[in-house]
């Protein structure tokens, strides 16, 4: 049996890094624990004080296929370029002209919710078929293939 996954992001502003991320890849920001109507209303319950209510973040897949993300609050920056990083299946089945315009439409999408186009990799067959990549709101690479 397959392990479950959670990919972790270290970040700044875990809530917008979240909402950026539900966006691209259509994830819903996860429920409060039961008996509350809000997170501010369950870590407010909890005693968290207001200044670290943005602490952590976390994405469900609605369909519970895919990996649970989690955002959390570091102090530092990102410093290099990453090491592994998210390919976003943007324009399945599609290829040639079609695929690129799908991935193009897509990367404008992500654009205008923040993220930074940073090359566009044209197709080469046999073996490639042509990506975008980009980078989210904190600076972390992705690509649309």
């Amino acid at each position: 049996m397959a392990r479950d996954i959670q990919i972790t992001f270290d970040c700044a502003d875990p809530a917008a890094l979240a909402a950026f991320w539900a966006e691209a890849l259509d994830y819903r920001v996860q429920e409060p624990p039961a008996g509350f109507e809000s997170w501010e209303q369950a870590l407010e319950a909890m005693g968290v004080p207001p200044e670290r209510r943005n602490d952590a973040s976390a994405l469900l897949d609605p369909e519970g296929a895919g990996p649970r993300l989690f955002f959390q609050r570091v102090p530092e920056g990102k410093q290099a370029k990453n090491r592994v990083h998210l390919d976003v299946r943007a324009a399945p089945g599609l290829e040639g002209e079609a695929r690129m315009a799908a991935l193009e439409a897509a990367a404008e999408r992500l654009v205008s919710h923040g993220a930074t186009r940073l090359e566009r990799h044209e197709p080469a067959p046999p073996l490639g078929a042509g990506h975008i990549v980009l980078a989210d709101p904190e600076g972390n690479e992705f690509c649309l293939d």
